[in-house]
């Protein structure tokens, strides 16, 4: 079950995930067999935490999954997740993503 912000429970459904990844996604070289997988991983990941999950808890597996798959996909999906109002917060969010994507110089 996911607990969505209202309160409201609902049971998961995996076609949810996908249609907001497939909306992050358009236009971005990510194949349906690629987005179907990311759903099987969150579904897997979140059945693991519990018989019941937040929406928000939700939001954060779907955008850990995106991080690796595609940039621009996770700064879209992010902008609707987290809210985003301005400039300033795509701004922030792109520092936060190549900070933890780039190697470590040594």
């Amino acid at each position: 079950m996911v607990v969505k912000r209202s309160g409201q429970r609902q049971p998961f459904d995996r076609a949810k995930v996908v249609a907001g990844v497939r909306a992050a996604a358009k236009n971005r070289p990510i194949g349906t067999e690629a987005m179907e997988t990311l759903a099987a991983e969150v579904e897997e990941q979140v059945r693991l935490d519990g018989p019941e999950v937040t929406s928000q808890h939700l939001g954060r597996a779907v955008l850990e999954q995106l991080r690796t798959l595609d940039d621009v996909a996770y700064l879209r999906f992010a902008s609707v997740y987290k809210g985003f109002a301005d400039a300033g917060d795509f701004e922030r969010e792109v520092g936060l993503l190549t900070k933890a994507t780039q190697p470590k110089r040594h």
